[in-house]
C-alpha cells in the first residue's frame, strides 16, 4: 500500500486507503473508535497490569468525556447490541476514575457526565 516516492521515502496509497475505508459499515467504524478510546482510557486511569506506570488521569478525562460523547452522539446509529456494552464500558471507566482521583469531583461533574448524567456505583 505504498509507493516509493523520488526521495525514496515511502508514501501511503490513499486511493487504496480509501476504498479499503468504503469498504467498512459505519457502525463499525463507530465501534472502533469507541473501543480504541476505551483502551486508551483504561490505559491512562491505570487499569492495566502495569497500573500506574502509563496513569495520567488528566489524558484519561479527556479520552472518557470524548467516548461518552460519541456514544452520546451516535446512540440511535447503532443499535442496543453495540451500545450497550460500549455504556457500560464508559460507565466502569467513570467510575474507576472516580475511585482513582484524590480529589473525586462532584456527582455529575466528572468526564463524560455531562453526556450521561451522575454516574454512582
Amino acid at each position: 500500500m505504498t509507493d516509493a516516492s523520488p526521495t525514496g521515502q515511502s508514501t501511503p496509497d490513499f486511493d487504496a486507503m480509501a476504498r479499503d475505508i468504503a469498504e467498512v459499515p459505519a457502525v463499525e467504524v463507530i465501534v472502533t473508535v469507541a473501543v480504541n478510546l476505551m483502551s486508551a482510557a483504561a490505559v491512562k486511569a491505570g487499569l492495566t497490569d502495569d497500573g500506574d506506570a502509563h496513569k495520567d488521569l488528566d489524558e484519561a478525562r479527556k479520552l472518557i468525556h470524548a467516548l461518552a460523547g460519541l456514544l452520546d452522539a451516535s446512540t440511535t446509529e447503532i443499535s442496543s447490541f453495540h451500545a450497550a456494552p460500549l455504556r457500560d464500558g464508559l460507565k466502569s471507566l467513570q467510575l474507576a476514575f472516580r475511585e482513582a482521583s484524590l480529589v473525586p469531583d462532584e456527582p455529575g461533574q466528572g468526564p463524560g457526565e455531562k453526556y450521561t448524567g451522575p454516574v454512582f456505583g
